[in-house]
């Protein structure tokens, strides 16, 4: 499907020139919304990357802005910028159904405090995106409401989890949307989307009001078409909060100011798991383009060994299971959520069990059974302590490529560079019956989760697949707390490869 002729008058896609126009008076902040809500119209029934939409709400919160504006007072950094929630954040308004017949109608009676600071910046919540169900996939194919599709190729998956978010932004319904990531749900998509994404380092931003997978590794973080627009959102959703213990009690960042300030020869560490055999042809050759742009800005390019990612998968999916276990056990069918019709003779057990199973699907389920598991008498020294040894090696062999080796000469690298995901995108349905096939999706991400670290993906190099135009995403690595640093790279490499303004 060809997406609705842009308007020449239509405002720029990104948020940044978007709400920079809007300030200046070119453009109000209701006709940056009209048209946000006539491309989600438009393009929405194809894709399917919204579950819910709030055209009202919205179109009076950008009439609300553009009187503000006209009466003299100051406008937030976001005033009048559409912005899409994945749905497994909470709003005080419409619903958080997390894309499950658990919560299919769940209405949150708060608004979570990464999506309030959006707010208060003068960002407008066109809506929430569709996702993998409960977060816990790699292609946007596990949502109760049906699979989002690629803007590019509507018969491959966008990815996932954060499928409809990176949908969105692709398809230019918003500027910049938000997203969660456990394992690479945001990145992963954004790479197979042709977008930007970026997960911050764990304890950056606040969790409170995000539905909870797997509490250790859970990170919100935008998705957008510029690394600007990234730091934009970042820089905003960012910071300590008393309502989530786990946040890092530091001061926000300043990422926008040094933003375009190049990193003079910076060393780039290439990992050499990264030249794994299984790599589609389109990676090999955007990584390798991503290496040679890279050398020509003057980048020093060393090898560096992350001896332990290949046992990244296993410690992911014990870890992160074992903690949806837990989270999951909340849905129960007394308090909220979906309650299963029980029967005469039926008993309290009956409930719980009718109740979760008509309102989890195969992939929930599948990794709730495999946490239950791993935890259980006898098992959780085998499996799930031997999981969390593992994520201190690969936390360890982060922390030496990012450390100089003066017995080998090697310095400390300031950014990491490997593929976001072996493949560019597939097609709908191609690994649904092959779990581990999915999984592996996630074999350049997952290691980022469970060391904590802040990581970004860009596109690299497109590649050609059946005579389809494919994006590839190439992911950045950082030290923790340094996505200043991150950034500059990362817009060093946007601006190098040419393809984002």
């Amino acid at each position: 499907m060809t997406p609705p002729p842009s308007d020449p008058a239509a405002p720029p896609v990104t948020g940044a020139a978007l709400a920079a126009r809007i300030r200046a008076g070119e453009l109000t902040a209701v006709a940056a919304t009209q048209r946000a809500l006539a491309q989600l119209d438009a393009l929405n029934p194809a894709l399917n990357c919204f579950i819910d939409t709030f055209p009202d709400q919205s179109l009076a919160r950008a009439a609300t802005i553009d009187k503000a504006r006209a009466d003299g007072a100051p406008l937030g950094p976001l005033a009048g910028v559409p912005i899409a929630l994945k749905d497994n954040m909470c709003l005080s308004w419409g619903r958080t159904t997390c894309a499950s017949k658990m919560l299919a109608d769940y209405r949150s009676p708060y608004t979570l405090t990464a999506g309030q600071r959006l707010i208060d910046a003068g960002a407008i919540i066109v809506g929430k995106a569709n996702m993998d169900e409960f977060a816990m996939g790699s292609s946007g194919e596990s949502s109760f409401f049906g699979p989002t599709r690629n803007p590019l190729d509507h018969s491959r998956v966008p990815g996932g989890s954060s499928s409809g978010s990176a949908a969105a932004v692709a398809a230019d319904i918003v500027p910049v949307a938000l997203g969660s990531d456990t394992g690479g749900s945001i990145r992963q998509p954004a790479g197979l989307s042709g977008v930007v994404g970026m997960k911050p380092t764990y304890g950056r931003v606040s969790r409170y009001g995000l539905v909870a997978y797997a509490s250790s590794l859970d990170q919100i973080g935008p998705l957008a078409r510029t690394v600007e627009d990234c730091a934009l959102i970042l820089e905003t959703i960012c910071g300590v909060d008393p309502a989530d213990g786990t946040t890092a009690d530091l001061p926000a960042p300043s990422l926008l100011a040094t933003l375009n300030d190049p990193i003079d020869r910076p060393v780039i560490g290439v990992p050499k798991q990264a030249h794994d055999p299984h790599n589609h042809p389109g990676v090999v050759n955007a990584l390798g383009d991503a290496i040679d742009a890279f050398v020509r800005m003057g980048a020093r390019i060393v090898e560096v060994d992350l001896a332990h990612v290949a046992h990244g998968i296993a410690a992911y999916y014990l870890v992160a299971s074992a903690e949806a276990s837990s989270n999951l056990a909340r849905f129960d069918g007394v308090r909220y959520g979906h309650r299963a019709t029980l029967q005469p003779g039926d008993e309290l057990l009956d409930l719980y069990c009718k109740s979760r199973a008509e309102g989890f699907g195969p992939e929930v389920q599948r990794r709730i059974m495999l946490g239950t598991y791993a935890l259980s008498s006898g098992y959780a020294d085998a499996y799930y302590n031997t999981a969390l040894k593992v994520r201190r090696l690969i936390r360890r062999d982060y922390d030496s490529a990012f450390a100089p080796n003066d017995r080998m000469g090697t310095p400390a690298c300031d950014a990491i560079l490997m593929p976001s995901s072996p493949s560019p995108a597939f097609k709908l349905g191609e690994k649904t019956s092959d779990p581990l096939a999915m999984y592996l999706e996630d074999v350049y991400t997952v290691t980022v989760n469970l060391a904590g670290l802040p990581a970004i993906t860009l596109p690299g190099t497109p590649t050609t697949v059946d005579g389809v135009s494919l994006p590839v995403g190439m992911q950045l690595i950082g030290r923790a707390f340094d996505e200043p640093r991150l950034l500059r790279i990362a817009r060093m490499l946007e601006l190098a490869g040419g393809n984002r303004p």
